[in-house]
């Protein structure tokens, strides 16, 4: 029978949720296997390096030995159900670990002592902080010899802010942890608990003008009656606690359980998430109620597809109760889907449930029209509700993709569109202009994943290349073109004939084609077969093979004759005079000039200005971004920016992300143009 979630752990108030979130190798994975442990789900913790840890149980996570996806699990301590998410700590899986944000009140950031503040912890502390959560900062490897842990507490203080305060603090060289929020006395690796404590309850205090009153006139006040202001400090960020912890040892661990259960939020704490009622401009803030007797509001943060057991949609209930054998609508569909079972996760065993309260993440397996994003709800009046859009790094890094064997292309695109569901940065899009199906990622490493994934679990094996860039070629001046196409077989022949003229266009005006013909010289008929001749090396180019644009073909004479013409000689003879007057009006091919926005740390910022300048690129402004970052915006050719993010990575440390989108055509050099020509061989029919 499915658990009913009863007890005392059924109340809202004794559920926490909270993901881990920060950089690679900071001990996530571990520290969500010592929760477990500790809490006794799991006997013994598993290791990365064997494979045998709860969260990262997909096979490539295991062969990789790091996170690739997030992992749910939960627990239950001191009669309080605990969620929490495991996120993979690369900068190109933030598909992955920014959702995961949606999900809970609490954004805890491991940081490795030993390696100290990375890229991806000022990020996601960046991007709680905009979503209004509650944070939490969780030094892991305390006991690794040599780390200077209160020289690291004031670089978190300096790069997050003074309201990054301990709430315990390591002793015994990092072989434990003493309390300084409930206790007052004792001493620590860092001295005296005293000074900690103070400082922990004089942050607190601020927020309310009567226990501020009271600290002054006696000095301190008891920490168990401050858990309103507390939990405003939080709501606010007038506080984020900062734990002490070793996951290796066990160091804090139960310590840290405890403060998840006493001092972090429950879903009735928290700052509501922001969702919106309606689309567009008129859409207006609404705010859900976290009571159980409501209408149904359930958002899907991330959904899974199984080659075997079909898709299953992960959500977290914001409003209402889900129940087995409900209705409920996904978004603004007309038909409702049935929930036939519904699962808590621990990595990715199912533990099915009846019901799931406002703070619970549970999941709905074999729902096809669930998709990421989606709203859940029970009522006709909740059609038009959704949350306000994450905002996603854009995926720019593309890889032209092909099915290995013939015949295979509809099933591939079944495939890549399951990957893309399961992760919203990942995009698939056919470009027409080079007839390439390309798949864009965050990164190398993001791409590199999706095929093993093409390989591993869908037994389906593509080829890969770099995209082609979409060149362009023109015309620069007028000319004249005259082909006479005359074949005699023995039987009917083939005759026609015919005059043009080209001219240029204005950049971005794209094809005319206008007839002159005059005395019938080439009958009406055969004016459709003479433009499909000229169409025809519109599409696959005069001189580099790239598609032709911008031109006006005038046809003004021609010849035909009375038994041998035909269609196909018109088609034949319109090709080549276009050709051939192409190549006497002193043709150009063209690249893409993308619009590129590039977010950096300040001080990276003459390099990449100076890196742009070698690549052809123009700076056309800048402006400052978050704290101790800019914005540059410049124009730059397409082709310059194969492997920038590894290039602007080496830059940045990592720091530096950018989106492009297409500004307009340029001429490219002529050494580049000779070079696409010489590469192109030209075939003409006899």
């Amino acid at each position: 029978m499915p658990s009913t979630l009863s007890g005392a752990s059924a109340g809202i108030e004794s559920i926490r949720t909270l993901a881990f979130v920060g950089p690679s190798a900071s001990g996530k994975t571990t520290l969500a296997e010592a929760l477990l442990h500790r809490s006794g789900v799991v006997g013994t913790p598993g290791s990365i390096e064997r494979g045998t840890t709860v969260s990262d149980h997909d096979p490539l996570e295991r062969r990789m030995q790091h996170s690739l996806n997030a992992s749910v699990m939960h627990l239950t301590h001191a009669d309080t159900r605990l969620h929490f998410i495991d996120t993979p700590g690369g900068a190109d899986f933030l598909g992955q670990s920014l959702p995961a944000l949606e999900a809970v009140e609490t954004a805890a950031v491991v940081i490795n002592a030993a390696t100290g503040i990375e890229p991806m912890a000022q990020r996601m502390m960046d991007y709680a902080a905009m979503r209004r959560m509650d944070r939490l900062v969780v030094v892991n490897r305390i006991d690794v010899p040599g780390v200077d842990l209160a020289a690291l507490l004031t670089q978190i203080q300096a790069a997050f802010g003074k309201e990054c305060l301990p709430l315990n603090l390591p002793a015994d060289g990092g072989a434990r942890v003493v309390d300084c929020f409930y206790n007052r006395a004792g001493d620590s690796d860092f001295g005296s608990v005293d000074a900690a404590h103070r400082a922990l309850v004089e942050q607190v205090v601020e927020v309310d003008s009567e226990f501020v009153d009271r600290y002054l006139n006696d000095g301190d006040v008891d920490p168990s009656e401050l858990h309103k202001p507390l939990e405003q400090a939080l709501r606010e960020g007038h506080l984020i606690p900062v734990c002490f912890v070793s996951a290796r040892t066990g160091a804090g661990v139960a310590e840290l359980l405890d403060v998840i259960v006493k001092l972090l939020p429950n879903p009735t704490e928290s700052n509501p998430p922001e969702f919106l009622k309606g689309e567009g401009a008129e859409a207006q803030p609404m705010q859900p109620e976290v009571d159980p007797g409501k209408h149904v509001l359930a958002h899907v943060f991330k959904v899974t597809v199984d080659p075997y057991v079909g898709k299953m949609g992960i959500l977290r209930v914001h409003q209402g109760t889900v129940q087995q054998n409900q209705l409920l609508y996904v978004g603004d569909g007309r038909k409702p889907f049935k929930v036939t079972h519904l699962y808590l996760l621990q990595g990715k065993e199912h533990v099915e449930v009846a019901r799931a309260l406002p703070g619970d993440i549970v999941a709905v397996p074999k729902v096809d029209e669930l998709h990421f994003d989606a709203v859940l709800h029970d009522a006709a009046e909740d059609d038009h509700i959704h949350l306000k859009p994450l905002d996603f790094p854009v995926p720019v890094h593309g890889l032209a993709i092909g099915p290995k064997r013939h015949g295979d292309e509809q099933r591939m695109w079944e495939i890549l569109g399951k990957l893309v569901d399961e992760d919203p940065c990942l995009k698939v899009e056919h470009v027409a202009a080079t007839n390439e199906t390309i798949v864009y990622g965050l990164g190398d490493l993001h791409l590199r994943t999706l095929l093993e994934r093409l390989r591993e679990v869908y037994k389906f094996e593509v080829t890969t290349r770099p995209p082609r860039i979409a060149y362009r070629e023109t015309v620069t001046a007028n000319a004249e073109g005259h082909h006479r196409h005359k074949k005699q077989t023995g039987g009917a022949g083939q005759f026609g004939e015919v005059f043009l003229k080209i001219e240029p266009l204005e950049r971005g005006a794209g094809f005319e084609f206008v007839d002159q013909v005059k005395g019938g010289v080439i009958p009406t008929q055969f004016l459709p077969a003479v433009e499909k001749g000229v169409r025809e090396v519109l599409t696959t180019g005069a001189v580099a093979g790239y598609p032709v644009v911008d031109v006006r073909v005038i046809v003004y004479d021609g010849k035909h004759h009375s038994v041998d013409s035909k269609e196909i000689a018109f088609v034949t003879a319109g090709r080549k005079a276009f050709m051939a007057a192409i190549r006497e009006a002193r043709p150009i091919v063209l690249e893409p000039i993308v619009h590129i926005e590039i977010a950096a740390p300040d001080s990276a910022m003459g390099d990449i200005t100076g890196d742009l300048a070698a690549k052809r690129g123009l700076v056309t402004g800048t402006a400052n971004g978050a704290a101790g970052s800019v914005v540059i915006r410049g124009q730059v050719p397409m082709s310059e920016l194969t492997a920038y993010q590894s290039r602007l990575n080496a830059m940045t440390s990592g720091q530096g992300r950018y989106t492009i989108s297409l500004s307009h055509y340029d001429p490219v050099p002529p050494n580049v143009q000779q070079l696409l020509v010489s590469q192109h061989e030209v075939k003409e029919d006899d």
